[in-house]
């Protein structure tokens, strides 16, 4: 069983203290600088802050930890921040690491244009057919405007499907989708998807931070015999839709 973690314990904030720190390390050792979408770069770090309480090493929090003991963990060669792949080929090829706390300031500069005219245009979609919608939730990668269009047409009676958010419970809390259905953790995996077993003809749509964690949920359902599962490709820092915060 996973150990539980208090996001409101003395515990956690001095991790999520010392985690802050060793972010700004990063940042000024390697010429970084943060996300402008500081939503992203708060559930990275308490990603980091809560998965070095659990296994005693910050790795990286939009992946699945692999390993039960520590040595099964090194040897399944999970990424540790700051990680290889971000330093070698994602930051310098990208502007930022996949977790996106981790920029080139040339990113964040055009990211932080790109978010304030985004703010100012707001554009609106004529809405899905029956037709569409039923093609559409069975689409196995999904972007923002095509989960809000099928969010508006499940709420027409459209289509059938279960959003399903595979994050933690402390990163729901900070923010989630509405329309959100489910919060089935990925660090819960193993102990929730047995009893999922009977829903294997259901329409699911799983999201996480960026979408790597749904999309490995994704691929082992897929496996075991679900037939529609679709996976919100870029993952809630994407979505340009309504979002609240609250427990689940």
């Amino acid at each position: 069983m996973s150990k539980t973690i208090d996001v409101n314990s003395d515990e956690f904030q001095a991790e999520l203290e010392k985690t802050w720190r060793f972010v700004e390390k990063v940042d000024k050792q390697f010429g970084f600088v943060q996300n402008p979408d500081d939503e992203v770069n708060e559930g990275v770090a308490m990603g980091l802050a809560r998965n070095r309480l659990m296994y005693g090493k910050r790795y990286c929090p939009c992946f699945i930890v692999q390993g039960e003991t520590e040595e099964e963990r090194k040897a399944a060669n999970n990424r540790i921040c700051p990680c290889k792949p971000a330093l070698e080929k994602e930051i310098p090829e990208d502007g930022l690491c996949h977790c996106g706390i981790f920029c080139t300031p040339e990113y964040a500069e055009a990211k932080a244009k790109e978010n304030s005219a985004q703010e100012v245009a707001h554009t609106h979609s004529r809405g899905l057919s029956q037709e569409e919608a039923e093609m559409l939730v069975h689409k196995e990668q999904l972007d923002s405007d095509e989960i809000e269009a099928l969010l508006e047409a499940r709420d027409l009676g459209m289509v059938k499907f279960s959003l399903i958010d595979v994050r933690e419970p402390m990163e729901y809390e900070m923010v989630h989708i509405v329309g959100t259905d489910e919060l089935l953790p990925t660090s819960q995996f193993y102990d929730w998807v047995n009893k999922i077993q009977n829903r294997k003809d259901e329409n699911l749509i799983l999201y996480c931070h960026t979408g790597s964690r749904s999309f490995q949920v994704q691929q082992i359902l897929k496996q075991q015999g679900f037939k529609h599962v679709g996976n919100f490709t870029r993952g809630i820092i994407s979505y340009t839709g309504e979002m609240e915060q609250g427990k689940y």
